[in-house]
């Protein structure tokens, strides 16, 4: 009885929340109650404001074209009609710059704010009530009283159009984008290695020659060739400073401001194009078309020229000339530094400053642009590179590499906007890999943006007031074309926008669904927009402990059930129902896939193959800790039966600048034939080969004995992208314990970017037979 009570209470309680939750409005709002009452815009409705204010006259005039647009009504100003949209500006402290109060009865529809900004905001809650597109239906809004205002004063996207260029009328609809869904700053990447894309009166030639290249359309972009000579730059494109003046007013009407991004004083290859003399060798150069650098090629500014700093002044002029914001993006990231230490003007530069070495010289540059632009008025944001070597005093930092730049310069008392690349990177996968457009790597799914939390538990409150919000970021090396840009961030930016928007005990995965799924799925069909429509590939997690091996089994679709097999065969209606953690006990192939509305999600069903050996569930400790970013499923990811594949971020673990020391207890003693270490080289992503692998066990856990030394199998000449096994054979050794030694490879070899710098040691398991 009681459970019946319980279920009837619980369905009773959805039926509420369902009714209570009609309305599709994202982002959620602070307060939102519907009422029974209805308000119809037709020809009986006006728009009222204050005509002398002439923001109001702008907002009321961009009403009146969204509503022309839906129905073909032109509704009325200021003139007495029996129904009324009321603009009211009003002082509210609890709804501050950008908040809003809305309400909605069957006679007038109030929209209250502090600003203009928080009236538009209102505006795009309210046409989240009202067709998209035009249909002949009556325009509808459901009696509402929302209070509204946005958790973080930094809501942010980023696109780059250097690695390809995107027409100023795409731009436009990437604002209008942002626009409906309270986004507040766009971070425009203008200038980057692969093309120069705003117009300096100046420098003519960053335009000129800086804005086209060489270009490979038959490749993927990482295995483009450089460019020859003789060859002709077909590719490419600029803005003009008229037509930035135009996407500046377009964005400044639609409450966003746009933080343009100059790089420096790396990824400048297409400005050292342009002007070669700025680089530490002056010697001519292509723009690089994509792929590996060429050797030779200088991809920063020469901090030892004087010439450099008057260069980079002038361009800043003429940026802060064409955008008002406060903030001014100069990148600050992934330096090669060797050029400087090959440079003797550099070195004399470091002298001469009394710095302690190129990071300090870095800092030079980055402290005496931002004194430069705090000058003129203006704050220096950038990557959270900018720390090396010291942070300049007024500076604002973008952490990317996860959030360890952030919290440093947060607990510093600067001020920070979180973008780490899980899961704020929206040029990696969101679904699949298989059946998706090509993507850079990684997976970041609707659900990882939707569960992100800004502000890092580890801040105290102090210091936590320094988060000033988060932004996305879109590479492009693989996004072409505008529809595919769609794709990439339809529905994902929707996600976040509630992150920053919302506050955080609002937020609600599966209410989010709902919402989604209703009117903002509906419009992205009416309006042909290219979209994702989430992630159906399920996430096999293993879980090794206490000698077991488990296995859990989860899907993003709201209300999507499991089905499974494990022999390898592609599941269908009628394999295994999951119903919870599966015991894997032997060898296996597991696929999984989701199903919704009795039908079988996606292209291929996801896949794992589980080795068992001896060292299975058994707890595994470290003598060095597993970096935070690369610990795969967790410390006991070595033993889970799992092997890695090339992609870095799946079964890997990561050690930088120390050895991988790992001991397993197997629980009793047992003869031990065979030790096996699997081992990843990517060279271009700074992933090494472990120098040599050594096994020890012992029988107490106490003493150990070295039972086997094995050097790296591969030919010092094979640099390729693989897995490499590390064995040895030990023949039927007695032992309970085994430690394992990876020797890291050290530092990355003369002629790498990352020449100098310690590498990475990625393991994937230990198996013992």
């Amino acid at each position: 009885m009681f459970k019946l009570v319980l279920i009837s209470a619980l369905f009773l309680a959805s039926l509420l929340c369902g009714a209570q939750n009609a309305v599709d409005i994202i982002p959620v709002p602070v307060e939102m109650q519907e009422t029974e009452e209805t308000f119809v815009i037709d020809e009986s409705t006006a728009i009222q404001y204050n005509k002398d204010d002439v923001e109001l006259v702008r907002l009321a005039a961009f009403l009146t074209l969204q509503i022309k647009d839906i129905s073909g009504l032109e509704l009325p100003h200021n003139v007495e009609q029996s129904k009324n949209i009321r603009f009211e500006v009003i002082q509210d402290n609890q709804i501050g710059d950008e908040g809003y109060r809305l309400n909605v009865s069957s006679e007038a529809i109030t929209l209250q704010a502090n600003n203009r900004r928080g009236l538009f905001y209102g505006l795009q809650s309210l046409f989240q009530t009202l067709p998209s597109v035009r249909t002949n239906e009556q325009l509808k809004v459901p009696g509402l009283q929302i209070v509204d205002y946005p958790r973080f004063e930094w809501r942010g996207m980023m696109l780059d159009v250097s690695r390809h260029f995107y027409s100023p009328e795409a731009v436009k609809h990437y604002i209008d984008l942002l626009a409906n869904y309270k986004f507040n700053v766009f971070h425009w990447h203008l200038v980057d290695d692969p093309g120069w894309r705003i117009e300096i009166k100046k420098y003519p030639k960053l335009t000129e020659v800086g804005a086209w290249r060489v270009d490979h359309l038959d490749k993927v972009w990482s295995e483009r060739p450089p460019a020859k000579e003789g060859e002709k730059a077909t590719y490419g494109g600029y803005y003009t400073q008229e037509q930035i003046k135009e996407i500046v007013a377009y964005a400044q009407a639609r409450n966003i401001t746009i933080v343009p991004e100059i790089e420096l004083p790396a990824h400048s290859v297409a400005a050292l194009a342009a002007y070669p003399h700025l680089s530490c060798t002056g010697e001519p150069q292509f723009v690089n078309t994509g792929g590996d650098y060429p050797e030779g090629v200088q991809t920063a500014y020469c901090p030892g020229k004087e010439e450099v700093f008057s260069f980079l002044q002038d361009v800043l002029v003429e940026v802060m000339e064409l955008f008002p914001s406060e903030f001014i993006h100069v990148g600050g990231d992934e330096v090669d530094k060797s050029q400087w230490e090959n440079c003797d003007l550099c070195q004399k530069r470091i002298r001469k400053e009394k710095l302690e070495d190129e990071d300090g010289l870095q800092s030079y540059m980055i402290k005496r642009m931002e004194k430069f632009l705090s000058l003129h008025g203006r704050k220096l944001i950038g990557w959270d590179e900018i720390l090396e070597g010291g942070l300049a005093p007024g500076a604002t930092v973008m952490s990317w590499r996860g959030e360890a730049g952030g919290i440093k310069a947060a607990r510093m008392g600067h001020d920070v906007v979180m973008t780490p690349g899980s899961p704020c990177y929206f040029d990696h996968y969101q679904a699949g890999p298989e059946g998706e457009p090509a993507a850079i790597g990684g997976m970041n799914t609707l659900k990882d943006v939707y569960t992100y939390e800004p502000v890092p538990e580890v801040l105290d409150q102090k210091a936590a007031k320094h988060v000033l919000g988060a932004q996305a970021n879109v590479w492009t090396e693989y996004i072409a074309t505008l529809s595919h840009l769609e794709y990439m961030v339809l529905p994902r930016l929707l996600a976040l926008s509630e992150v920053v928007w919302s506050p955080s005990e609002n937020r609600d995965w599966i209410n989010f669904n709902r919402r989604l799924r209703g009117w903002h799925f509906r419009t992205f069909d009416q309006k042909g927009f290219n979209y994702n429509t989430g992630n159906s590939k399920v996430v096999i997690t293993p879980e090794s402990s206490k000698g077991e091996l488990k296995v859990t089994l989860q899907t993003e679709i709201v209300d999507g059930d499991i089905v499974y097999t494990l022999d390898g065969s592609i599941p269908d209606l009628k394999s295994h129902k999951y119903n919870g953690p599966i015991e894997i006990s032997e060898s296996c192939v597991l696929k999984a896939s989701t199903v919704s509305d009795g039908k079988i999600l996606g292209w291929v069903p996801a896949s794992q193959t589980f080795e068992i050996h001896k060292a299975i569930g058994r707890k595994v400790e470290y003598e060095y800790p597993v970096s935070r970013y690369y610990m795969a499923d967790g410390p006991n990811s070595l033993t889970d039966g799992v092997r890695g594949t090339l992609t870095v971020g799946e079964f890997w673990h990561g050690f930088n600048e120390t050895d991988m020391v790992a001991e397993i207890d197997l629980g009793q003693t047992t003869k031990i034939h065979k030790v096996i270490l699997g081992v990843l080289q990517k060279r271009k992503d700074w992933i090494f080969p472990a120098q040599k692998m050594n096994v020890e066990v012992s029988l107490d856990g106490k003493k150990f004995t070295n039972v086997a030394t094995v050097d790296c199998p591969l030919n010092p000449d094979d640099v390729s992208n693989q897995t490499i096994d590390y064995t040895a054979v030990l023949g039927g050794v007695e032992a309970r314990y085994v430690r394992v030694t990876a020797t890291n490879f050290g530092v990355c070899p003369k002629g790498h970017p990352g020449e100098g710098k310690p590498t990475w040691l990625f393991v994937d398991e230990i198996v013992v037979e």
